[in-house]
């Protein structure tokens, strides 16, 4: 269970993401720098206890008309090994010290329990509260489940989001879980739409999360944050 601290972060997570965010392909740029407000997400926990996990919802204010982003957001308490370049940057936490801030799509630990998410083996949780479940956040999986246990990801930024190719290895039982290739393709511009869960996108998909963001003005919006599929070898 992760626990949430009523705490500080230097810079902050808006910073470090104001700074990140003009460099990705899928970044719709304005004449002046984002202007960032947190709009919703939520959390899985990793089961090992240490690994932050977030899906955040940031909009951007800068331009003619507000635009909300989906980040995949790890923390870490040490460097991730050949992550150097998801690095989003480093932050003082007030109670753990300094935390290393990445694109979590490109984190193995972030990405098993996505995988967990959306076969319904993990339950997500709120964002800012310990040990309360999201309930607005819906996964839908079809078709033979496959294990999590990473052997190798391959990750690529694209003009409307990001794709990521997951290779996983056998499962040992009770029950044993087969080997999977799948792609996971992550929304980064999110678009609201009530009917996500119908819409063309997750057509022939194996699988998907839905879930909710607010509005500067406390509006609710809710769209598609993740669609599964299967590898085309």
């Amino acid at each position: 269970m992760a626990v949430i601290y009523k705490t500080t972060m230097t810079p902050s997570k808006l910073e470090l993401l104001a700074a990140w965010l003009p460099r990705q392909p899928w970044y719709i740029g304005t004449a002046s720098e984002p202007h960032l407000t947190k709009a919703g997400g939520f959390r899985l926990d990793d089961p090992q206890g240490e690994v932050g996990i977030e899906f955040m919802v940031v909009t951007d204010n800068s331009g003619e008309r507000p635009r909300s982003y989906h980040v995949p957001l790890s923390y870490r308490g040490a460097p991730l090994d050949g992550a150097d370049r998801a690095l989003i940057g480093t932050s003082e936490h007030g109670v753990l010290g300094r935390r290393w801030v990445y694109d979590g799509t490109h984190d193995p630990v972030l990405v098993a329990q996505l995988l967990d998410l959306l076969q319904g083996r993990a339950e997500p949780q709120a964002q800012s509260e310990t040990d309360t479940p999201a309930p607005s956040v819906t996964s839908y999986f079809t078709g033979v489940g496959f294990s999590t246990v990473i052997a190798s990801t391959a990750v690529e930024d694209r003009q409307h989001g990001t794709a990521i190719a997951v290779e996983t290895k056998e499962e040992a039982g009770p029950p044993s879980q087969p080997a999977g290739a799948v792609t996971i393709d992550v929304t980064r511009v999110l678009r609201s739409d009530p009917q996500a869960a119908h819409s063309p996108a997750t057509r022939g998909a194996r699988g998907h999360v839905v879930a909710d963001w607010r509005a500067k003005n406390g509006d609710e919006s809710r769209g598609l944050f993740v669609v599964l599929r299967d590898t085309v070898r």
